[in-house]
């Protein structure tokens, strides 16, 4: 839906005036060693998930039925099919 420039400043000046008045609360901060902790996990959980990927893509090159591929991660051929089959074509 298409705004009016006037809307979007108005929306703009709203949003500058609310980070002015802003005044932090404790259970606003974020503990870093969670934060960190979290994002490291993040970035394993998907580098993870990359490989995961490249070796169902071996699995198939292979002759690998989708069936043995689910018994291997965890979920039927279906499902496994379901979530690799676009990422490996």
């Amino acid at each position: 839906m298409p705004r009016t420039v006037d809307e979007i400043l108005a929306h703009a000046d709203e949003l500058a005036e609310r980070f002015e008045r802003y005044e932090p609360k404790d259970v606003d901060e974020l503990d870093v060693a969670a934060v960190s902790a979290l994002r490291a996990a993040v970035a394993e959980r998907s580098s993870a998930e990359r490989h995961l990927v490249d070796a169902v893509r071996v699995a198939r090159e292979a002759g690998m039925s989708w069936a043995a591929i689910g018994h291997l991660v965890g979920t039927s051929g279906e499902a496994a099919r379901q979530r690799y089959a676009k990422r490996v074509a």
